[in-house]
């Protein structure tokens, strides 16, 4: 029997690279106790890829563009559209639109560029919608945890300026520049933005309280990823297929909107380490059942990387494990796990090493792999391939792929 459905794993951030751990080279995944995983690596074929290309880091929403078979390099107009569409911003065209955070500023410098990894940050936003006053149009809205999104709307903007983000602790913000000429004045009122901003979030209650508690401040708004809205095929006019999304991660959701895949919100889903795993695989199970294709995302292995927790992303794999016990033996479906990129425990950011990535269900070619981890998988019969070759592959096996030449 062919396999009917698709459903695409993506474990944010999940690949690293080995460290020494009690006197082997281990990584979180490797060390983790996954036996479900190595069930489905066991039962299916087992590779690793390179989300873009050899040695180039990908960002979630490059990596996330490139599994779902985009060519990033001509679709990828910067991340601050898609984090705003999936803060719930109906970004239109000619709109410039910014990822932010929201960040604590002491002194002139940024001394936590994630004021403690804030999730109460909606009467923050609310007190920055209403009192910020600028000479064009905008819209801020909260995203999931410390982050946001801000988009400009008016005549004479431009996407192409500098980022505000000075990307570590114990930096001052940064003042944004325009990059080509046309967007000069995109970065004199954003520069106006940000010092507003300043002001009305230093005497906000919300912060006030947590200075109270001994917590991180959230008093000041970090951009960067400028952009304007990328021309993207539909994903359903692409592949034929009807597909959802089962994330909380805010760029995540964005993709989901901007390539019109349904987004299936889970409760308990927080895109951290404390997220609920259980109910995101329920909700990908069930949208299987009215979708052709699901994609789900589970942040917080992306999460306890940047924080350098080598302990915290092994816990959670076997947080995962457990909850993946509900894929076996699922039939009618190809399972495909793997990563959007790299996140590596030593460094606390995205590298260019390629990610493990596991294809399980009926008239796969199964190898001799038993363990789905970095070491194992660059043992398996699919190979090296490329983040733009998985959604041909998954066709191929669903007997959706057309025949090239005669």
């Amino acid at each position: 029997m062919i396999p009917d459905k698709i459903l695409l794993i993506v474990l944010d951030g999940g690949a690293d690279r080995p460290l020494m751990i009690d006197g082997r080279e281990e990584t979180p995944l490797s060390s983790a106790k996954t036996e479900n995983l190595d069930i489905l690596a066991e039962e299916g074929i087992s590779g690793m890829m390179d989300v873009i290309s050899p040695g180039i880091p990908p960002g979630s929403d490059t990596g996330h563009l490139s599994l779902l078979g985009y060519d990033p390099y001509k679709v990828y107009t910067g991340r601050g559209p898609i984090e705003a569409a999936g803060a719930g911003i109906d970004v239109k065209r000619g709109d410039v639109a910014f990822r932010c955070n929201f960040a604590t500023l002491e002194d002139g410098k940024i001394i936590d560029r994630r004021a403690g990894r804030i999730r109460e940050t909606e009467e923050l936003a609310k007190a920055i919608d209403e009192e910020v006053h600028l000479d064009v149009d905008f819209i801020f809205k909260r995203s999931t945890g410390h982050r946001a999104a801000l988009v400009f709307r008016g005549d004479g903007l431009g996407g192409d300026v500098t980022a505000s983000d000075p990307k570590e602790d114990g930096m001052q913000i940064k003042e944004s520049k325009a990059l080509k000429k046309g967007s000069e004045k995109t970065a004199e009122i954003l520069n106006d933005f940000i010092e507003q901003s300043i002001r009305v979030l230093s005497k906000h209650p919300v912060n006030e309280e947590r200075a109270k508690k001994g917590l991180p401040r959230a008093n000041a708004i970090l951009t960067r990823g400028a952009g304007i809205l990328p021309e993207i095929e539909r994903f359903e006019e692409r592949y034929g297929l009807k597909g959802a999304v089962v994330a909380a991660a805010g760029l995540v959701i964005g993709i989901s909107r901007i390539c019109r895949l349904d987004f299936v919100s889970t409760e308990g889903a927080t895109g951290g380490t404390d997220s609920n795993v259980n109910k995101k695989v329920e909700n990908a199970l069930r949208s299987l059942k009215n979708h052709d294709f699901v994609l789900m995302n589970i942040k917080g292995t992306d999460e306890a990387g940047h924080d350098k927790n080598f302990a915290k992303k092994r816990e959670f794999f076997e947080r995962i494990d457990e909850a993946f016990e509900r894929l076996l033996g699922l039939e009618d479906t190809v399972i495909a796990i793997t990563a959007d990129h790299t996140t590596s425990v030593a460094i606390g950011d995205h590298t260019g090493d390629p990610v493990p990535i596991c294809i399980h269900g009926e008239g796969v070619r199964s190898d001799s792999i038993n363990k789905f981890d970095e070491f194992n998988c660059a043992k398996g019969g699919l190979g090296r391939i490329r983040g733009r070759d998985l959604m041909p592959t998954l066709l191929d096996l669903t007997n959706r792929s057309k025949k090239f030449g005669a």
